[in-house]
């Protein structure tokens, strides 16, 4: 996803980490450490960025192990994470309400992404297939305004403050307020940590709280209705969480139709199925690619992170080289999801086992991808 759809997760994980602050009647100190534990999963970017770094050198078996440690959304996304870090913070703090405070906070980060569109491993390392229940749209309306209502007032708390600095000559500049709101959300003692600690809102948060709990457990119910509605309309199985929130209450869904073709649909909890369709399978001659197709699955079905569901291939030749391009039926569909961009590129050559791998994420160019990621 770019930068502001990362942004915007982030902030409204620290959102609702500041609604479970209020609500548990925390002090300044304490509100500041369950505000970073709610964006603490996120950090494991850095893991990821290291894990980038040294994959070229790993082998297979390596590169999957420290794939499930370091990669982005695995096991920092984990409830055994979770669960570690509370027990680490009631250790530490020698406080029941704070050590509850902060791993509600981070469940509802994992719990979060887990419910939108974001294959994970929450049940790591006991369940190592990923999984989804992709119940609720990246862009929620009601998640986004609930998890906003807290930051607005904070930065409404500190536009009051700068402006007081002006008027009595405490140096206000205009153009460094924004930076001055982001530092302010770890450092210093300004009013609206001041505020949080006070209960001011509390009643208010209570209530914004409340509504996200029942709106998150809702959805996903809401969707299996759908769903199971959908299914006895088509007169086929329908993966519950293969199908993916494209907006709010709409879902992009996908099925094996026969042999050689996929269905693809779209439905919603307005109108039931709103639009359909069929894909191929393969774009290739099949009896001459086939050897390489199943190559290229093989080697795909040995590699992490694994984002392909209905597989496409789509099969050239050039001179001595084969190359199968593999992709997810629902990839032309998802036009908003990072995840489902994704084509595998695999250059076999055909006089010898070499092959190369190339990968394509939402962009124009592809890469080659490490050795150790396949068998």
């Amino acid at each position: 996803m770019g930068e502001l759809d990362r942004m915007v997760n982030t902030l409204s994980h620290l959102g609702i980490g500041l609604l479970i602050a209020s609500v548990a009647g925390l002090n300044k100190r304490q509100i500041k450490i369950v505000a970073f534990m709610s964006i603490l999963p996120d950090l494991d970017f850095i893991l990821n960025a290291l894990f980038i770094a040294i994959n070229g050198h790993l082998d297979h078996q390596m590169y999957n192990t420290l794939y499930y440690m370091m990669g982005h959304r695995e096991f920092m996304h984990s409830l055994i994470f979770a669960l570690f870090v509370t027990l680490y913070i009631r250790y530490k703090e020698k406080d029941r309400m704070l050590a509850l405070a902060s791993g509600a906070a981070i469940l509802s980060h994992i719990y979060l992404d887990y419910v939108t569109s974001w294959k994970m491993r929450p049940f790591f390392p006991f369940i190592k297939e990923t999984s989804t229940i992709g119940g609720i749209d990246f862009f929620d309306p009601v998640v986004t305004i609930i998890s906003f209502i807290p930051l607005f007032y904070i930065m409404v708390g500190r536009v009051h403050e700068s402006k007081n600095n002006a008027v009595f000559g405490n140096g206000y500049n205009p153009y460094s307020k924004v930076n001055g709101h982001i530092r302010s959300l770890f450092q210093g003692n300004g009013s609206w940590l001041t505020g949080i600690s006070k209960g001011e809102h509390r009643l208010l948060y209570r209530k914004l709280l409340l509504i996200f709990v029942i709106w998150c457990v809702f959805n996903p119910v809401a969707k299996a209705v759908l769903i199971s509605d959908i299914e006895r309309t088509e007169g086929h199985d329908i993966s519950y969480q293969d199908s993916y929130p494209i907006s709010p209450g709409i879902f992009l869904s996908a099925y094996e139709f026969n042999e050689t073709t996929y269905k693809i649909l779209t439905s919603s909890y307005w109108s039931g199925i709103e639009k359909e369709g069929f894909v191929n399978k393969c774009y290739c001659d099949e009896d001459s690619s086939a050897q390489y197709i199943q190559r290229a699955q093989s080697l795909y079905d040995s590699s992490l992170p694994g984002e392909v569901d209905y597989p496409v291939y789509n099969v050239s030749t050039y001179d001595s080289n084969v190359t199968v391009v593999l992709s997810d039926v629902r990839n032309p569909f998802a036009l908003y999801w990072a995840h489902f961009k994704t084509e595998y590129i695999f250059v076999f050559d055909t006089d010898s086992e070499n092959y190369d791998v190339y990968v394509k994420r939402n962009v124009q160019y592809s890469k080659p991808m490490p050795s150790g990621m396949f068998a």
